[in-house]
C-alpha cells in the first residue's frame, strides 16, 4: 500500500518533475510515465521530503545517496529495458531505481553493499507491492552469476574501469549502463553485448559515489 500517494502536493511537483526532466532532454515516455508513477518522497527520510521531487541527489545514509531523478530517467531511457527482460541492477541504495525498473515491468536483480541498506530497500519495496525482484546483499562488481546471462544491467555507482566480469554476464544484446572515471567525475557508457564481442558508446558526464568491490575501487582507494 502507497500511503500519500494521493497528496496533491506530492501529484503537483511530480508533474512539475516530468516539466524538468523533458527539458533537460529525456524523451523516453515509458521512462517518463515510470518517474511520475513511483513516490520518490517514500524512498527518502521524511525530513527530506519537501525536497523529494526537486531535480537534485539526497542522502540515505552510509555515505550513499539517492541519485537526482535527471541520473535515474537517463541511465533508463540508455538502457531501454522492455517487458519481462532480466535486469541486474548494481546498488540498490533506497531502491527508487529498482522501482522505476519493475514499474517497466522488468524483472530485477539487484545487490546492495550495505546490509542495512538492503534490509531497508527490502521491506520498502515489498511494502510497496513490487514482487518481480530478487535482492541480495554482497560485492555489486562481481554480478550474480547464478541468474546470468541479463538483458540490461546498470550500476548506479561510479567505476574506475568496467568490470568484466559484469561484460561476461550479459546476454547476446544485452547493454550494461555504467559511469566510469575518477572519484569526482565519470562518463556515461553504454556497453552493448554482440556475440563474443563488445561496442562502446560514450554519453554525458555524471557524479556518482563510488563503486566499491574487487573490480571496483577498493574502501582504501576512496
Amino acid at each position: 500500500m502507497i500511503h500519500n500517494y494521493n497528496e496533491p502536493k506530492y501529484k503537483n511537483r511530480r508533474k512539475n518533475l516530468l516539466r524538468t526532466l523533458t527539458e533537460k532532454g529525456i524523451r523516453d515516455t515509458k521512462v517518463l510515465a515510470a518517474i511520475e508513477a513511483v513516490p520518490r518522497h517514500l524512498f527518502i527520510d521524511s525530513a527530506f521530503a519537501d525536497s523529494a521531487y526537486e531535480d537534485c541527489a539526497l542522502p540515505i545514509g552510509f555515505g550513499q545517496t539517492i541519485s537526482q531523478p535527471y541520473t535515474v530517467a537517463r541511465q533508463t531511457e540508455l538502457l531501454a529495458p522492455q517487458p519481462g527482460e532480466r535486469i541486474l541492477e548494481i546498488g540498490t541504495g533506497s531502491g527508487y531505481q529498482t522501482a522505476i525498473l519493475c514499474q517497466l515491468d522488468a524483472f530485477v536483480y539487484s545487490i546492495e553493499r550495505f546490509p542495512q541498506l538492503y534490509q531497508v530497500s527490502g521491506k520498502r519495496l515489498r511494502t510497496m507491492g513490487y514482487r518481480k525482484l530478487m535482492l541480495k546483499s554482497g560485492d555489486g562488481t562481481l554480478g550474480w552469476a547464478a541468474y546470468a546471462p541479463f538483458n540490461g544491467i546498470i550500476v548506479t555507482a561510479g567505476a574506475p574501469v568496467v568490470p568484466e566480469t559484469l561484460k561476461q554476464q550479459l546476454a547476446d544484446g544485452g547493454r550494461l549502463i555504467i559511469p566510469v572515471g575518477n572519484n569526482t567525475t565519470q562518463t556515461m557508457l553504454r556497453i552493448t553485448r554482440i556475440g563474443d564481442d563488445f561496442s562502446t558508446e560514450e554519453f554525458s558526464s555524471f557524479t556518482f559515489v563510488p563503486l566499491i568491490g574487487h573490480e571496483g575501487w577498493n574502501n582504501s582507494s576512496t
